[in-house]
């Protein structure tokens, strides 16, 4: 799929709602992350990191870069850009930002946005990234075709609160994405597929 395809299916209405992966608390805190596409045009690739592996929070996890919003942020888009400069040294300046998802809600109390953007010129994953090693173990990109393919999807569904809820999981080579980051992938899936 290239960034034409992509665009054409993106921009049009949105059918969807707000979505969320549990019941969620009351009080939501608001956070933001970037789904980043990248070229080569005639193939787009997402980029991914797994999260260091002595967080106390969801160690190892497979994740897009992002973070919860800071005071000092000008909007929940420049949240996005922040955190995937300050996790993984993204120029936000090199990010052409196409959009946005319904935010997601998470069982850990965060209402993330998801910001979509487009590197207009491949990035090399070990010479132009400065990871910070605090936070993140490593960056890796998995196929847009192959995220947008719902065949590569498993569900698995949870009960919490008498009520059934969907967790996501996408299986690539070695590694397993799932809970929300899974989730907001599934609901950007559900958008181009919607058209299709």
């Amino acid at each position: 799929m290239n960034e034409k395809d992509f665009l054409s299916k993106f921009h049009l209405p949105w059918s969807a709602g707000p979505s969320h992966d549990f019941p969620f608390p009351a009080e939501m805190r608001p956070a933001a992350v970037l789904i980043c596409l990248q070229p080569p045009f005639d193939d787009l690739h997402v980029l991914f990191t797994q999260r260091a592996s002595h967080l106390n929070h969801h160690a190892s996890q497979i994740s897009f870069p992002g973070g919860k919003y800071e005071n000092s942020d000008e909007s929940l888009i420049f949240t996005a850009l922040r955190e995937a400069k300050e996790e993984i040294g993204l120029n936000p300046n090199k990010v052409r930002i196409l959009g946005t998802l319904p935010e997601y809600n998470t069982i850990s109390g965060f209402a993330v946005l998801p910001v979509i953007g487009i590197l207009d010129e491949s990035v090399d994953l070990v010479t132009d990234l400065n990871i910070d090693e605090n936070e993140v173990s490593r960056v890796f990109q998995v196929p847009l075709a192959h995220l947008m393919d719902q065949q590569n999807y498993f569900v698995h569904h949870v009960e919490r609160r008498k009520k059934s809820f969907p967790v996501y999981f996408i299986q690539y080579e070695n590694d397993v994405i799932w809970g929300a980051t899974a989730g907001m992938t599934a609901l950007l899936c559900k958008q181009i597929d919607f058209y299709s």
